[in-house]
């Protein structure tokens, strides 16, 4: 994307180093200094990403997407919850049973019915409580303006992490720690980039698979997609009438 354009421009085969590289293989090809061209970049945690941006694009802005990093604090929860619900059902207690979209879910996104059974719950001393109250916590992180106090406040956060006892949790901690200064680049890109354009590309992308009702080879779906996501350019008229 840039100040006047949103689209797709190359697509590659899995998820690797070597398909990722074929994207810049494609820049040179068409003569573009991607070095000098590119300058924010936004993906997940996924080392083969990590590794070719940062031989790629050593200049360039790298962040770590927002909606990746708070999917990787829901399943720590989600596992702690799982343990301790499998624990808990031996003993035959139901606390958290059908509880785990109730816990995985913001708050606002809850109905009254759902609310109520969140605040019963909630009033248990469970790992899984302390869990979500831990990683709801974090949640105040990305009110934050400034990366210095975005900062201190990820630091103070993974030091109580460390210190929970709940090891999904602490495993989060120690990547959120590991990828510190890529999360903090969004902070100093103002907030203005995230993967939320490339999910939307994505919805585009499943609505064109069901529309063909599949592809017979992967050459045509890619076909496809350039001709739906890419804005290629467009003759007046696509026939002549006579």
């Amino acid at each position: 994307m840039n100040s006047g354009s949103r689209r797709l421009l190359h697509v590659s085969r899995g998820r690797s180093i070597r398909s990722l590289l074929e994207f810049f293989r494609m820049l040179k090809k068409a003569k573009v200094d991607y070095a000098e061209t590119i300058k924010y970049v936004c993906s997940d945690m996924w080392q083969a990403y990590l590794t070719v941006i940062a031989r790629k694009l050593p200049e360039a802005l790298h962040i770590l997407d927002r909606y990746h990093i708070v999917a990787n604090l829901g399943k720590a929860l989600d596992q702690v919850r799982a343990e301790e619900h499998k624990k808990l059902s031996k003993q035959g207690w139901d606390v958290l049973k059908r509880s785990r979209w109730l816990l995985l879910r913001r708050r606002r996104r809850l109905t009254g019915k759902q609310r109520f059974k969140l605040r019963q719950i909630l009033k248990w001393d469970l790992r899984t409580v302390r869990a979500y109250i831990l990683i709801e916590g974090l949640h105040a992180m990305w009110e934050y303006r400034s990366a210095t106090h975005a900062g201190k406040f990820l630091d103070a956060w993974c030091r109580q992490a460390m210190r929970s006892r709940l090891d999904p949790v602490k495993k989060a901690a120690r990547s959120l720690r590991e990828h510190r200064e890529l999360i903090l680049n969004w902070f100093r890109a103002k907030k203005q980039y995230n993967s939320g354009i490339v999910e939307g590309l994505n919805t585009l992308v499943k609505l064109r698979f069901r529309k063909a009702f599949g592809f017979r080879t992967v050459e045509a779906a890619e076909i496809a997609l350039y001709h739906q996501l890419g804005q290629l350019p467009e003759p007046d008229l696509a026939h002549r009438f006579n």
